[in-house]
């Protein structure tokens, strides 16, 4: 102890200069937009590495589990293609022309937060995969969150279960969509609030991305109605949302780049 002691006194004046170098960048990245995307994006870099070497021990353990998961969306996409006339599939393969507005990457996730309020999730993709922020990630199940910062490596989503997420969802039969929330609680259930009271609801509905950002297509799943109520002034629903993701357990996951983004933004800002 004494020792200690002795090792603080001799080195006060560089141990003071650190923890003061150390206060000074705290509050440099806490208040400048800028350096705090700037140390993200460093943070994110190297703790990707040790992430993504943990992880890989794991996903050996489960790989049953994800080899179960791609069976049943082969199976899926089959009866998909199945359902399609096949000489409309080979026209539209042969047309190199053909527009295509979203474009999907696979890509792994090395860390996943579900039990805060606030959660994140790690991928192992990044820029130099042509992945920004502000892009979609969503499983074969469903919408996983959004892009908020990348790094040339990797890059970090805000996940549905984050207090700050807001996604634009609603009624898979119909035109009425609200704001997808959370609350903070479970991590199966999220929240659908604005919903107009003239919805017709009933549980078991099927809740979807409405397509009404650049972000999300319309129809990708979200859940199902588990319960609703009217608000205070009875003029919106609060509904509550099972979620098809298991967000406790998600290990592929697929990210959705808009094409047409900057052309329908520059049209929006038109009159700002």
């Amino acid at each position: 102890m004494q020792q200690i002691i002795n090792f603080i006194i001799r080195n006060k004046h560089a141990l003071l200069f650190l923890v003061l170098l150390f206060i000074s960048l705290a509050f440099t990245i806490q208040s400048h937009s800028y350096h705090r995307s700037k140390f993200v994006s460093s943070t994110n870099f190297f703790s990707g590495g040790v992430y993504e070497w943990q992880h890989a021990i794991s996903d050996y353990f489960n790989l049953k589990g994800e080899n179960e998961r791609l069976l049943e969306e082969n199976e899926r996409l089959y009866n998909i293609i199945g359902a399609i006339n096949v000489d409309s599939i080979a026209t539209m393969l042969a047309d190199t022309t053909a527009s295509k507005p979203f474009i999907y990457s696979k890509a792994r996730v090395i860390k996943n937060d579900y039990s805060k309020v606030d959660n994140y999730i790690l991928i192992n993709k990044g820029e130099k995969d042509s992945v920004f922020p502000d892009m979609g990630v969503i499983t074969d199940k469903g919408i996983v969150g959004i892009i908020e910062n990348t790094s040339e490596n990797y890059s970090r989503v805000i996940s549905i279960l984050n207090s700050n997420s807001r996604i634009n969802a609603g009624l898979k039969n119909s035109n009425q969509y609200g704001s997808l929330i959370w609350n903070g609680e479970d991590p199966n259930i999220v929240q659908l609030e604005t919903v107009p009271r003239q919805a017709i609801l009933k549980e078991g509905d099927t809740i979807i991305t409405h397509g009404r950002s650049t972000i999300f297509p319309r129809g990708i799943g979200i859940g199902t109605i588990q319960k609703y109520t009217l608000d205070q002034n009875k003029s919106y629903y609060l509904i509550d949302v099972k979620l098809f993701n298991d967000m406790t357990n998600i290990g592929f996951v697929y990210t959705i780049k808009n094409t047409n983004a900057e052309e329908i933004k520059s049209l929006e800002n038109l009159d700002l």
